[in-house]
């Protein structure tokens, strides 16, 4: 029960953050590619992450579920381990970022991998061989695929920070 309750509002949220997003922002590159849709949601991811007080980044909506800051590393983990299952070599200090989204927990140690982590991604799109094949997760694949899994994890994980923001009285900046 308490599940359903969650994601009914998560739901909501979701949908009222995204009508406040669409009547406050401005969307003049939406709708114009891959990139400009990424970099959307990094700016709102960031934005986000940015009006969060740092002692709710260990808030969970219920135990076992991800914390703030475990859902903004694991978008960030998400992004390294997408970049490399479509060929790309981590390289400098995103290299070093922690294998466990629970061990990245103070808000500007989760920020700075994130920010890391989206500049990987703008660095190497376009893909050098979108229509490479390649093994990913375990079935044969393209690495233009793999990126556009990449931006729809973006956007998932956006859609449930948006939620748990909402849940502790947070505004996303670009509805306000």
């Amino acid at each position: 029960m308490y599940r359903v309750r969650l994601l009914l509002i998560v739901g909501f949220a979701l949908l009222l953050g995204l009508a406040a997003a669409l009547a406050q922002e401005d969307l003049s590159d939406l709708g114009s590619g891959w990139l400009p849709e990424f970099n959307h949601s990094c700016t709102q991811i960031l934005s986000l992450a940015k009006a969060t007080p740092p002692d709710k980044f260990s808030w969970r909506p219920a135990p076992g579920v991800r914390s703030i800051s475990e859902v903004y590393m694991h978008i960030a983990l998400g992004n390294v381990f997408l970049l490399s299952s479509a060929g790309v070599k981590i390289e400098g200090e995103l290299a070093g970022i922690p294998r466990d989204e629970k061990t990245a927990t103070k808000k500007e140690d989760v920020i700075r991998w994130l920010d890391l982590s989206f500049d990987a991604v703008r660095k190497n799109y376009p893909p050098r061989d979108p229509q490479k094949q390649i093994k990913f997760l375990n079935h044969d694949a393209r690495v233009e695929g793999v990126y556009l899994r990449l931006l729809v994890h973006n956007h998932e994980h956006m859609g449930q920070s948006i939620a748990y923001a909402r849940m502790n009285g947070i505004v996303p900046p670009w509805s306000k």
